[in-house]
């Protein structure tokens, strides 16, 4: 299947020179599919709005480089789809980048030259990456990898505001190479789409579709087979974890600790969504897809599992979807002409869980899975998120959780982390001060109870203290006040010496429930500062999450923790946590091969269904 004819390179016949190495069993390049040179491989093309094209590829590439020079943003074909590039150090062009686009506030990544024999070098100049993460970036998937800025850098600081880390990448192919060895400074490169869809791939589609947001396109006459996002990853608790599988790392074959009766189709969730084909004793997991909320998201849900059971030749005779039926991927499972069934969100994240902790340990039995993150429907229609589950893959049970609270505004409050800091204040008794909790007929409505759903999560715990503590009331992105807070906790001194809030634990009806209350009071006191208060918070939930383990342990005896979950993507609070379940005896793990986050729910609900019923 790689014989040159069935690649992207089948539209360029190699001229006499490539031809002669290519069939010369002594020569490196024997047999070297993607060779080409200049005469016979790929050309490129810039194209800058109100110019004339400029083709080969010497003159483009400095037509290109001089552009940006000037403070341009330019559209830039690579691997896997386009980037949008522009100078890194130029406040002014990533201002433009961002108004355009939109995206307002939601750190950009930053691609690096890489010194042939020190290729860290200029990152060095700029950041601070560990050992680890130096290894990450150096390694053959060139994935952006998280890494803490060191103060005083020539970056622009609107690249990742309010955050004290960077996505930083090294140059990953021979174009990228080539114009920031040219250009001799970082570029800002984030995948060009449209926010929340799948990257671009196509000439003419990035032109028409994005022709508000680029000055220009640096284009190649490669076809792109499969689109692919590039791969993100921070280290934590010193372990490559990933953020989102992609372009060098996807899709993720894993053998599965058991055998499937029939092949499997898993459609995944509403964001961060993938699609899993398993069968046998394997399963594959698509590249990052996105959310589901786009007809060309859709329409890329739909080829890549075409293109999954084409590459595999398998076809799958059952399909697992989320529980939620209002998810476009669980509504698209459900119009094929195949048996379905459906796996309950957390269920699913502690399957993964699960399943990757058993490739290592094959004596594992029951396991206490923490499930924390934004919102996900649990098995009583109630919005789950701060959950403990009990067990094994298709037989969890709800051992632990978070007191659960109204939701003013329902799904509005993932944007809008204000409304999960007025839940908190008016079940607890307490007047929200912040300004847009004013509003006596808000109040009113969530009184009665109208548009207001009960949740346990998490991840809207950590929006409120978000907005209590003045860090952040409205979003941009998903996530925006979490990773603002965390960025204060991270820069905190001192916070393995910060008092710990403790929350009242308490049961009812079986279920292990920690009470949030306690944290308000000292959320909104203003006489400790923002830094304090976000460390304070950070290591009282690690506290109540070891305090959960330790009285489920005692009840159950089970000794064996998994942390699964988008709130587990936070540093501070899971190393703390890691921390403090190590020194109490407990055997933890934390996904490895897959996100924590929503992009593991297609392995997991493979991993749930399949266990027992494959």
């Amino acid at each position: 299947p790689y014989d040159r004819p069935n690649t992207s390179m089948a539209g360029f016949p190699l001229c006499k020179p490539c031809n002669e190495e290519y069939t010369d069993p002594l020569n490196r390049r024997y047999h070297a599919e993607p060779v080409a040179c200049a005469q016979c491989g790929p050309a490129l093309t810039f194209n800058e709005k109100g110019k004339n094209p400029v083709y080969g590829n010497e003159p483009s590439l400095q037509a290109t480089i001089e552009a940006l020079a000037a403070g341009k943003i330019l559209a830039i074909k690579g691997i896997g789809g386009y980037h949008l590039v522009c100078d890194a150090r130029c406040c002014e062009a990533v201002k433009q980048l961002r108004e355009r686009k939109p995206r307002p506030h939601k750190p950009l990544a930053v691609m690096f030259p890489a010194v042939p024999g020190d290729e860290l070098n200029v990152i060095e100049r700029y950041l601070s990456p560990s050992e680890p993460e130096a290894q990450l970036l150096v390694s053959p998937a060139r994935p952006i990898v998280l890494v803490r800025k060191k103060p005083g850098n020539d970056l622009s600081p609107v690249i990742a505001p309010g955050l004290n880390e960077v996505g930083a990448m090294l140059p990953y192919s021979p174009l990228h190479h080539t114009l920031l060895r040219d250009f001799g400074a970082p570029l800002v490169a984030t995948s060009a789409n449209l926010s929340g869809e799948p990257v671009l791939t196509e000439n003419a589609d990035i032109e028409q579709r994005l022709s508000h947001v680029a000055d220009g396109y640096l284009h190649h006459d490669r076809p792109i087979v499969r689109p692919a996002d590039d791969p993100v990853i921070r280290v934590i608790n010193r372990q490559a974890s990933p953020i989102r599988q992609g372009r060098g790392l996807a899709p993720v074959e894993i053998e599965l600790p058991f055998k499937l009766q029939r092949p499997l189709l898993a459609t995944g969730a509403q964001m961060k969504n993938t699609v899993a084909l398993a069968w046998d004793r394997r399963i594959v997991v698509s590249p990052h897809i996105g959310e589901m909320d786009s007809l060309r998201s859709l329409q890329t849900f739909e080829q890549c599992i075409t293109d999954l059971q084409n590459l595999y030749q398998v076809e799958a005779e059952h399909i697992v979807c989320d529980a939620h039926p209002g998810f476009t991927a669980s509504r698209w499972a459900r119009q094929q002409d195949l048996p379905v069934s459906s796996v309950y969100h957390h269920h699913a994240h502690a399957s993964a869980a699960y399943v990757e902790a058993l490739l290592d340990a094959a004596d594992l039995d029951d396991m206490l899975v923490f499930t924390w993150d934004g919102v996900g429907l649990g098995p009583d229609d109630t919005l789950w998120g701060g959950e403990a589950l009990l067990g094994k893959p298709g037989q969890w049970r709800r051992a632990g959780s978070f007191r659960p609270f109204k939701l003013p505004g329902g799904e509005r409050a993932g944007r809008e982390p204000w409304r999960s800091a007025a839940a908190l204040c008016w079940e607890s008794g307490q007047q929200c001060t912040l300004a847009e909790a004013t509003d006596p007929l808000l109040f009113s409505f969530w009184q009665q109870g109208r548009n207001a759903p009960a949740t346990s999560a998490v991840g809207r715990l950590f929006d409120a203290a978000a907005a209590l503590t003045g860090v952040c009331t409205r979003a941009s992105f998903e996530g925006q006040g979490p990773m603002l807070f965390e960025a204060l906790a991270a820069g905190y001194p001192n916070i393995d010496d910060v008092p710990v809030t403790r929350l009242e634990i308490s049961s009812k009806d079986g279920v292990c429930l920690a009470d949030w209350a306690t944290l308000i009071p000292m959320l909104i006191d203003e006489s400790i500062s923002q830094a304090e208060r976000a460390a304070r918070f950070h290591v009282s939930m690690a506290d109540t999450l070891l305090r959960l383990a330790l009285r489920l342990r005692e009840q159950t005896g089970v000794n064996a923790i998994g942390l699964a979950g988008g709130v587990f993507q936070n540093r501070v609070l899971t190393e703390q946590a890691i921390s403090l379940l190590d020194n109490a005896g407990f055997r933890t793990t934390m996904p490895l091969l897959m996100p924590v986050n929503d992009a593991s729910i297609s392995f997991g609900q493979i991993a749930d269904y399949g266990y027992n019923k494959g």
